[in-house]
């Protein structure tokens, strides 16, 4: 990454001047050089995400405008920063095969997934049911465990993997990931709700999540489509009360 070696060069440079130019003592100048290195690196970093920040603030304002071409444009554009800063290649590939994937656009959405930074457990949990659908259950569980490392207290990401599970008729091994799922986050309702379900060969229950379940893709055409209707009524419904 262009900014760890630009300072790394500033450090070693200073380093160099103050052995040999000043005569200063090794240990002084080894402190010297961790300032400068660590100063340069922030400088550069903060430079490098304030230009990351606003491509993607821009597509989130494309997002909203629902022009959802115009924000994966600006997104893509922002991977040339990725050359300068570690992780944001991660977290741009990470919204952009969010993006392709809420538009169903699964075949164009996974290559981008499938290099999404680990801790966007969204991202990772969409890569890991792309895995699903193409009967790639080993790397369908590589994928949750690895988003599970990074954010272990989602709810919804523990029920989203026993319920991939299940669907892949490891009941057993949902249970377990459920089970898994209590001792990170002891009394969480849909999790204990959804291993009696188990327990009880019933159906889990993911509704109650909303459109954060719903964005996943793992319902109906037409059941996400009805709730998509049934959620722009209410909203349009609180707008008529505010107006009176």
């Amino acid at each position: 990454m262009y900014n760890l070696l630009i300072s790394a060069g500033a450090a070693l440079a200073v380093l160099l001047i103050l052995l040999f130019g000043f005569k200063l003592v090794w240990w002084g100048s080894l402190m010297i050089t961790v300032v400068v290195f660590t100063g340069v690196f922030i400088l550069f970093s903060r430079i490098t995400m304030k230009k990351v920040m606003a491509a993607i603030d821009t597509a989130g304002k494309d997002l909203q405008g629902q022009r959802f071409e115009k924000a994966i444009r600006e997104l893509k554009d922002a991977l040339q920063y990725g050359k300068w800063q570690i992780y944001v290649d991660g977290q741009l590939n990470s919204q952009i095969g969010m993006i392709y994937y809420m538009k169903r656009d699964f075949s164009n959405a996974f290559p981008y997934l499938e290099k999404s930074f680990f801790k966007n457990w969204a991202a990772m949990a969409m890569l890991a049911i792309c895995y699903m659908k193409r009967q790639k259950k080993d790397k369908m569980i590589a994928a949750f465990d690895k988003a599970l490392t990074g954010s272990p207290k989602e709810s919804l990401l523990w029920n989203l993997y026993a319920y991939c599970l299940n669907e892949c008729g490891e009941t057993t091994k949902a249970k377990t990931v459920i089970e898994k799922g209590l001792k990170k986050m002891p009394g969480d309702g849909p999790l204990k709700e959804n291993l009696e379900n188990l327990s009880q060969g019933k159906k889990m229950k993911m509704r109650n999540f909303g459109d954060m379940w719903f964005q996943f893709h793992l319902e109906s055409v037409a059941a996400i489509q009805k709730h998509q209707m049934s959620s722009m009524g209410g909203r349009m419904q609180r707008r008529a009360v505010v107006r009176k």
